[in-house]
């Protein structure tokens, strides 16, 4: 088993589930929270990724199947997808996929999930189909305001991790967005991230 990531809340490792490969996602202990408290909301937690990535599956969107959930030691055993993480292709590939990114985040947004971790390295593009990975943040929502932070964090990250080619992703996943969303929702949602970066405790991105 070989760790891959070690994140605030959880650690990722590469390992095998029946001679396949898989990626198994451990919670980690908050020794500062009750012992009790802390198993619960780490069980909790657990849960609702998993019904998380079957819920959004259900309509379409392309995510890692779960093999096994282990509620003991707040862990998933799920697919690892063989692909590129979007922020590791080239500049160009990124900006072609960023359409089909906006769309994803429309479908998500349009059935009434919010991501929560928008960042280009929660894209893997697997055999021409962008996945959508890390379920931990999300959030069932209908709330507008909720999926414009969405938008605002991925603008953020394309500001941050790709500069160059900022202006030219966000159109194009807009464009996406759009096209799923309808141009009423895309008005209104893209006034609010505006508002949001109005409000100055974030950065003007563009």
């Amino acid at each position: 088993m070989k760790l891959l990531k070690k994140g605030a809340e959880a650690d990722l490792y590469q390992t095998k589930w029946q001679n396949s490969k898989a990626i198994l996602k451990i919670r980690k202990i908050k020794n500062y929270r009750n012992s009790l408290l802390d198993l619960k909301i780490r069980k909790q937690r657990t849960i609702k990724e998993c019904q998380m990535i079957s819920f959004v599956k259900s309509f379409g969107i392309p995510t890692p199947l779960i093999y096994f959930v282990n509620l003991k030691t707040t862990s998933i055993m799920m697919q690892e997808i063989p692909g590129t993480p979007v922020h590791d292709l080239p500049e160009s590939k990124i900006v072609e996929l960023s359409k089909d990114i906006g769309k994803l985040v429309g479908t998500l947004h349009k059935n009434g999930v919010m991501h929560g971790d928008l960042t280009t390295s929660n894209f893997i593009l697997f055999k021409k189909t962008v996945f959508v990975i890390d379920f931990g943040l999300s959030q069932n929502t209908i709330k507008s305001e909720d999926h414009a932070v969405d938008l605002r964090l991925i603008k953020e990250i394309l500001n941050s991790a790709h500069a160059k080619i900022m202006l030219s992703s966000w159109e194009n996943f807009l464009h996406g967005y759009k096209s799923i969303v309808g141009s009423a929702y895309y008005a209104k949602i893209t006034k609010l991230v505006s508002d949001i970066e109005s409000r100055g405790r974030y950065a003007e991105v563009v």
